[in-house]
C-alpha cells in the first residue's frame, strides 16, 4: 500500500517504513550468504574462497543497479510528495529505458573483462577456475538484478516498504533451498550455486515488475504520461551517477583490498570471505535504511516539510543504533561460532582471520551507521557533491590504510584496522554536511 511520508509522527512513520526495509535487505543478503554457506559446508574451503573472491567483482555490477534504484526512487518520491502523478509514471518508464541500456553494456563488459579482473586481484590458481565459472553464470542474471532493484526502488518511493520485504523473503528462502538441492543433490558444484541465484532472482524480478505495473494503474493522472522525458532523465542521472560512482569506486576499492588479502593465501581468503559476508550484511542493511531515509527526505522536500527532515536524522540514528547493539554483541562475543556456521572444519588460519575481522569492525557499526543516515538525507536533498566528498574520503583512507598497515604489521590485521579509520573520519564529514545543508533550507523557509 502506498504511504504518504509527509504526514504523521516522524519517528513512528520512519520506523514503520524502514523496519521492513531492514528485513528486506537481510533476506537479500541471504542470496550471498547462502552461496558462501553452501560452498563452505557442502563443497570445500577453496569453493568458499572462490565465491568470496567473485563477490568483489559482482559488486561492480551491483553498483549500477544501486545507482538506478536510488536515482529512480528519489525522483519518484519527490514527484509523489508533490502529487505530480504523471511525472511519477514518466520517471519510471524513463528509468526502465536507461536501465535496459546499462544492462547491455554491463553484460558485454563482464564477459570481456572478468579474466583480467581476476588476474588483477592475484586470484590463486586453486580458485581461479571456480571464480570464473561463478561470474560467467552470474552475468546472465544482470538484467534481473537491475530491474528488480528498479522495482523495489519504486515501491519504497511510493511509501510501500512491505511489498519488497515479502518478495525478498520468499525468493531468498527459495534460493537457500535451491542452492542446497543443486549442490548437495545434483552435485553441480559452484555452477549449481550460481544457477540457483540467477533463477531465483529472475522469478522475483518478473513478479515484482508485474506488481509495479498493477500498482501504477491505480495512480490518477490528468494527461497521458510520456514514455521518455529528457529533463527527467537528467534529474535521475544527477542522483544515479554519483550513487553509482560511489558504489563502483567502493567496489574497486574492495577489489584492491582483496588483492592485498589474496597475497596472504587461500586460508586467509576463506576466513575473510566468511567475515566480510557477515559485515556486508550489516552495512548493506544500514545502507538500505539510508535509502529509506532518502525517500522520506525526498517526499518531504517535495512537500516543503523541512522541519520533518531534521527530525528524520534523530529518529533514523535512534533506529540504527538500536539495531547495532545486538549485532555488535553477537560478533564480538560469538564471532567464532558465526564463522563456523560458514566453514565446515576450517583451518586455524581461516577461523582466526574471520574472528579478528569481526572483532575489530563490529564496535564501529555505531559510527558508520550514523554516516549512512546523514548520507541518506543528503541524497534526498540532491546534495550529491557533499555526499561524494564524504564517501570518497572513507574509500581513500580504507584502501590506503589496507596497503600501508598490512605492510607495517606484516599481517592482515592491518587491513582490518583500515576500516574503522575510514569510517570515523568520513562520518564526521557526513554529519557536518548534513547539518550545513538542512540549516540552509530551514533559514530559507
Amino acid at each position: 500500500m502506498n504511504q504518504d511520508l509527509t504526514k504523521g509522527h516522524v519517528e513512528k512513520v520512519l520506523f514503520s517504513f524502514c523496519l521492513p526495509l531492514f528485513g528486506s535487505i537481510i533476506f537479500q543478503q541471504l542470496y550471498n550468504i547462502a552461496d558462501s554457506l553452501v560452498a563452505g559446508r557442502f563443497i570445500n574451503e577453496y569453493a568458499l574462497a572462490a565465491v568470496g573472491n567473485s563477490y568483489e567483482v559482482t559488486l561492480i555490477f551491483l553498483a549500477f543497479a544501486f545507482g538506478c534504484n536510488i536515482g529512480c526512487s528519489v525522483i519518484v518520491s519527490r514527484f509523489y510528495g508533490a502529487k505530480e502523478y504523471e511525472k511519477v509514471k514518466t520517471t519510471i518508464s524513463t528509468s526502465c529505458l536507461l536501465s535496459a541500456a546499462i544492462c547491455i553494456i554491463l553484460m558485454l563488459f563482464g564477459y570481456l573483462t572478468c579474466d583480467s579482473l581476476l588476474r588483477f586481484i592475484d586470484t590463486p590458481q586453486k580458485v581461479f577456475a571456480d571464480s570464473r565459472l561463478y561470474l560467467d553464470i552470474y552475468i546472465l542474471g544482470i538484467p534481473f538484478v537491475m530491474f528488480y532493484n528498479i522495482a523495489t526502488g519504486i515501491f519504497t518511493a511510493l511509501g510501500d516498504s512491505k511489498t519488497p520485504f515479502y518478495f525478498l523473503a520468499a525468493s531468498s528462502l527459495a534460493n537457500v533451498l535451491m542452492d542446497i538441492f543443486f549442490v548437495a543433490v545434483l552435485k553441480l558444484g559452484i555452477a549449481g550455486i550460481a544457477y540457483a541465484t540467477v533463477i531465483c532472482q529472475g522469478i522475483s524480478c518478473i513478479l515484482a515488475l508485474l506488481y509495479v505495473f498493477l500498482r501504477l494503474k491505480k495512480l490518477p493522472h490528468v494527461t497521458k504520461p510520456r514514455i521518455f522525458d529528457q529533463k527527467i532523465l537528467m534529474m535521475i542521472i544527477v542522483i544515479a551517477l554519483p550513487s553509482t560512482l560511489q558504489q563502483s569506486f567502493i567496489s574497486i576499492g574492495n577489489i584492491l583490498i582483496q588483492k592485498v588479502i589474496n597475497g596472504f593465501g587461500p586460508e586467509v581468503m576463506a576466513g575473510y570471505s566468511a567475515g566480510v559476508k557477515l559485515n556486508n550484511m550489516v552495512i548493506t542493511s544500514f545502507t538500505t535504511i539510508g535509502n529509506g531515509i532518502s525517500n522520506f527526505t525526498a517526499q518531504n522536500f517535495g512537500a516543503r516539510q523541512y522541519a520533518r527532515i531534521k527530525e528524520c536524522f534523530r529518529a533514523g540514528k535512534k533506529l540504527v543504533w538500536l539495531l547495532c547493539l545486538p549485532i555488535s554483541i553477537l560478533y564480538i562475543f560469538l564471532g567464532k561460532f558465526v564463522i563456523l556456521f560458514f566453514i565446515k572444519d576450517p583451518s586455524p588460519v581461516a577461523l582466526l582471520t574471520g574472528k579478528q575481522f569481526l572483532l575489530i569492525l563490529s564496535p564501529f557499526y555505531f559510527v558508520i551507521s550514523a554516516k549512512l543516515i546523514a548520507d541518506g538525507i543528503l541524497r534526498g536533498l540532491s546534495a550529491m557533491k557533499l555526499f561524494m566528498i564524504a564517501t570518497f574520503t572513507d574509500l581513500f583512507l580504507r584502501v590506503l590504510g589496507a596497503f600501508l598497515l598490512s605492510s607495517l604489521f606484516h599481517s592482515p590485521i592491518g587491513i582490518w584496522c583500515a576500516w574503522p579509520l575510514g569510517w570515523s573520519i568520513a562520518t564526521i564529514l557526513s554529519v557536518l554536511f548534513y547539518k550545513k545543508k538542512t540549516d540552509q533550507f530551514s533559514k530559507a523557509a
